[in-house]
């Protein structure tokens, strides 16, 4: 599931007895070597791979978090993010008169080690009887792996806005996020768990309990980005969904153009239903450097000026002179599109058209997808004539939303569109109450970590101080934006990719002025 999450990786196991966490900063092969492996020995195990959508990144919001609870211990995973975290950080202090516990006390800041706090639950009571009563008090998208010694526990919110899936091993059961994952380990899909289900797997098989009536809203930038094109959800091949938006997107959008190319990778399904449906020549218009890893940062001023080169370099042979149609998946603030269409024309194409297989982005997701602020959001309060303009094509088009959601297979009312209508189907808190650093302001009690909380020192509970002060926010694999949309060549663009401020036309006094949220 690596590309879910970038910034950190961790294992927990339990042999039955005593459960081992080890997790540090990076991806997965950074951060696990044979060595390491063999020391996570037991029948029962949870892995994460992070993508901090609340708490910074850095080594003490590492996954999984381990906690104590009244019978034992609990390790826990989380993909999603919570909307009511200052809710469930308030019945904490509350329980605990103030004081912090589990991994809190260590600076963790993330909402995963609120509900793993939350877990210790009352003396007397199983693990499993604490979440029972504990999640129908989670709002937001969530979807948990955790276990105490002995059993295995999954949960699915109850709009299902995340996927999470069920697979059996031979001798053995296996939940994650996609059934891609099922298929690298050998394990053959089940189903999927449902919204609002909570299972149990233990020596004697799976049990499944409801702890609340689900009430479907899957999220549709899954199909358009997010989820691997091997995945499926709802029954629905990611790959397929894609491909049918770029049909969808050329019946909507003709073109008179010579070569449809697509933005590697994430356009290249889209783009193979845009060529298909149009008629005009599918061609690969860019090579990708695949050793230069979305973690490749921040490199030294000389290789720096490389930009995006280092990674992907257009083909002149197939571009000069060509009229060219270019897809990718979706434009959050620009950057990217910029230095793409900028490539192309140094490529010598004739004419470069930009076309998009989702609606354009214009809304924050408050569910586990970290976009830019609605300020930094290109489509918020400008023109689809204005974006085309400030990326620098000749043309702009998107898919319409309802062709979007056509090509799901999926009912409307059965998905949230909230990044692209606004439309949120699980209720917000005020401002004051959201966003990623939430639980490290200090008005609301935050937690700054502890400069021995910040190396990665890869323990469980115990942490090393390291004299050099380096902060493992700026060590490879802690962007903060991994996985989301242009993340995999944000971070080597230049200034001169840099999106130019856009002037409206303004009819009303602050009319020119972005709304931020």
């Amino acid at each position: 599931m690596q590309h879910r999450g970038q910034e950190s990786a961790g294992i927990a196991t339990s042999d039955g007895k005593r459960i081992n966490v080890y997790k540090d900063m990076g991806l997965v092969s950074q951060v696990f070597d044979e060595t390491t492996l063999n020391t996570l020995t037991g029948h029962l195990a949870v892995g994460h791979c992070r993508y901090s959508t609340t708490g910074a990144s850095h080594w003490a919001n590492a996954q999984p978090t381990l906690g104590a609870t009244s019978t034992g211990t609990v390790a826990l995973a989380h993909n999603g993010n919570l909307t009511n975290t200052a809710e469930l950080n308030a019945m904490i202090q509350e329980r605990n008169g103030g004081q912090l516990s589990g991994e809190m006390k260590q600076g963790n800041t993330s909402d995963t080690a609120l509900v793993t706090a939350l877990l210790e639950g009352e003396e007397g009571k199983s693990l499993e009887q604490t979440a029972m009563e504990l999640l129908p008090k989670i709002k937001g998208g969530f979807c948990f792996v955790f276990m105490d010694e002995g059993t295995l526990y999954a949960a699915r919110d109850t709009y299902g806005i995340r996927p999470l899936v069920l697979g059996r091993l031979e001798r053995g059961w296996v939940v994650a996020s996609e059934q891609s994952a099922l298929a690298t380990v050998g394990a053959s899909f089940i189903r999927e768990i449902e919204p609002g289900e909570f299972i149990a797997i233990d020596e004697e098989g799976v049990r499944s309990k409801r702890f609340a009536e689900p009430t479907p809203a899957g999220c549709v930038f899954e199909y358009v980005y997010l989820a691997r094109p091997d995945a499926a959800i709802s029954g629905r091949s990611v790959y397929e969904s894609r491909v049918e938006m770029g049909r969808q997107l050329a019946r909507e959008n003709t073109q008179a153009a010579d070569i449809v190319i697509p933005v590697p990778e994430s356009g290249t399904p889209a783009a193979v239903g845009y060529a298909e449906e149009s008629g005009i020549p599918f061609a690969h218009g860019f090579v990708k450097n695949s050793y230069v890893g979305r973690t490749f940062i921040q490199p030294s001023q000389t290789l720096r000026q490389l930009g995006i080169r280092l990674k992907l370099n257009a083909l002149e042979s197939v571009i000069r002179g060509k009229r060219v149609v270019v897809v990718d998946d979706s434009i959050v603030r620009g950057n990217t599109q910029r230095a793409i269409v900028r490539m192309l024309r140094e490529a010598g194409a004739a004419s470069v058209h930009v076309k998009i297989s989702s609606p354009p982005v214009q809304w924050p997701c408050f569910y586990g997808i970290d976009f830019a602020s609605r300020a930094e959001l290109i489509a918020n309060g400008a023109t689809i004539e204005e974006i085309s303009q400030a990326i620098g094509a000749d043309s702009l088009a998107y898919i319409s939303e309802d062709g979007m959601i056509d090509a799901t297979r999926q009912p409307r009312e059965r998905l949230c569109t909230a990044c692209f209508t606004g439309k949120y189907p699980i209720e917000l808190p005020g401002s004051d109450k959201l966003g990623k650093n939430l639980l490290e302001r200090t008005d609301l009690g935050g937690l700054t970590p502890s400069p021995a909380a910040l190396p990665g020192a890869t323990a469980a509970l115990a942490v090393s101080a390291v004299d050099d002060g380096e902060d493992p926010a700026g060590k490879a694999g802690a962007t903060g934006c991994d996985p989301g949309p242009d993340a995999e060549f944000e971070n080597l663009l230049t200034e001169a990719d840099l999106v130019p401020e856009i002037h409206h036309a303004a009819t009303t006094p602050g009319a020119d002025k972005k709304e931020s949220v």
